[in-house]
């Protein structure tokens, strides 16, 4: 004869529980099981609510996965901004120069870059010339290594010009 194991009777059992907003569906579950454990004899739950709650709870079994699905393709998608910059090492950027003091614009300056750091979440360019600008303040990248006849000729863009822009 089989024995009962003792950690299972109710008396071993954690009474305390972690109360939280979302209903998960090891929760729906089991308010399901319960419901159909006290349900009245004479007046049993029919089977299209059987049918209905069952398909509630595929439906949330669906949108939890989902749910996770979305979370892990987020953070694949979330790269650090130094590694989405590290390939601007060693290429020769043009930004537009503004005055410390006056926030004048100045010349446009150019200057290789020497280092990609991070501030507050923003990638920060480090350039042979000592500056520090932002990623996104750039208006030009060139190879300085890139063989071309004058070292200095632009390539010819061809095409249609966008809008609004002759």
């Amino acid at each position: 004869m089989n024995s009962i194991d003792p950690s299972l009777y109710l008396s071993n059992q954690s009474t305390g529980r972690t109360p939280s907003a979302d209903l998960g569906k090891d929760g729906f579950l089991k308010i399901l099981m319960t419901q159909l454990q006290n349900q009245d004899p004479t007046n049993p739950m029919k089977d299209q609510e059987f049918v209905s709650q069952m398909a509630s709870f595929s439906s949330l079994e669906q949108m939890m996965n989902m749910t996770n699905s979305i979370d892990s393709l987020v953070q694949n998608q979330t790269v650090s901004p130094i590694l989405k910059n590290s390939h601007m090492i060693g290429k020769e950027v043009s930004y537009q120069a503004y005055d410390e003091d006056t926030g004048e614009k100045l010349d446009i300056e150019t200057s290789n870059v020497t280092a990609v750091s991070q501030q507050n979440g923003w990638a920060v360019l480090e350039l042979e010339n000592g500056e520090k600008i932002y990623a996104d303040s750039i208006t030009q990248v060139s190879d300085p290594d890139a063989n071309s006849d004058s070292g200095t000729e632009q390539e010819e863009i061809t095409g249609p010009a966008p809008e609004g822009s002759e």
